[in-house]
């Protein structure tokens, strides 16, 4: 694969550390019809709040160092979009509202100010979502970009992980406005496919929006919430989910219980990060490269 002058001038401005690039499949054709080059950036589960020195001693550290990294990028993403779970959970809702704040805060200082924002279960699940949205507004809505539909949806908002119909229907009536070809990119916090319901990773009725999607040509969803990378499938439509800025969890199924891995100070960091995602004019796969959070 050849590296894109856009691709150098960032491995220079990260000043190292590991970088992944790669076109992946069920990716084609996501630059807007009007031929317009851009690249976002999706960062996910910062998990603001979480204390745990052997899964992550650094954990007041990594967020803010993630912004630095995205404030490096030698050129600034259209706009930056954040999949859930900003915060960790907690039963009390003035220190749910704390940690929301705090983490409004520490984003505040992204030099890019179209910002993203979604919630995950650590979020909005006990309260389904009253205090998240006191803070960042709806759960769930599009927006359109040089060409291309976003549309975020909240799987986390109902405790029992569901969309529900209500927001079913407004997805399907959403779709319906737009054109039959229309490239369609949708963002979520749990996983839309059945990766691993034993352990929380799946969506109750994803069955049915992917129903929706799946008569669409063009879509691409990304997710986040299994703290890795993932790619799969469904038919034509390509999953991708997101690394974590706190702390990595094992492959599905893996082992027996879905625990925090431990953290490596051989090796600090590993496992974190975000990405960058490139949609270029070229009738071709877009790219997705992962970014490290810190040097080791």
């Amino acid at each position: 694969m050849t590296i894109d002058r856009r691709k150098f001038l960032q491995l220079t401005a990260l000043g190292g550390g590991a970088v992944f690039a790669s076109s992946l499949p069920g990716c084609a054709s996501l630059a807007g019809p009007e031929g317009d080059d851009f690249y976002f950036v999706q960062l996910s589960d910062s998990h603001w709040g979480f204390e745990g020195p052997k899964v992550n001693p650094d954990a007041r550290g990594t967020l803010p160092k993630a912004i630095a990294a995205v404030n490096a990028l030698a050129e600034p993403p259209d706009f930056i979009v954040f999949t859930g779970d900003l915060t960790h959970t907690t039963d009390n809702p003035v220190e749910r509202r704390k940690r929301l704040g705090e983490f409004r805060d520490i984003v505040s200082a992204l030099q890019v100010k179209d910002v993203h924002f979604m919630p995950g279960e650590h979020d909005a699940s006990l309260d389904q979502g009253k205090a998240w949205m006191e803070f960042f507004g709806p759960t769930h809505y599009t927006f359109d970009h040089k060409g291309v539909h976003f549309v975020a949806l909240d799987n986390v908002s109902d405790p029992a992980a569901r969309l529900g119909e209500e927001q079913l229907a407004w997805l399907a009536a959403d779709l319906e406005k737009q054109p039959k070809d229309a490239r369609i990119v949708v963002l979520t916090h749990r996983p839309l496919f059945d990766l691993a319901p034993q352990w929380d990773w799946a969506t109750r009725d994803g069955a049915q929006a992917m129903e929706i999607l799946m008569r669409r040509p063009n879509v691409t969803v990304f997710y986040g919430h299994i703290h890795q990378e993932n790619h799969h499938m469904t038919g034509h439509i390509a999953h991708h989910s997101a690394k974590s800025l706190m702390f990595p969890l094992p492959a599905p199924m893996s082992q027996p219980k879905r625990e925090p891995l431990p953290w490596d100070a051989s090796q600090p960091y590993r496992g974190l990060g975000f990405r960058d995602i490139e949609a270029e004019d070229r009738g071709e796969k877009l790219t997705i490269t992962e970014l490290p959070v810190g040097k080791a």
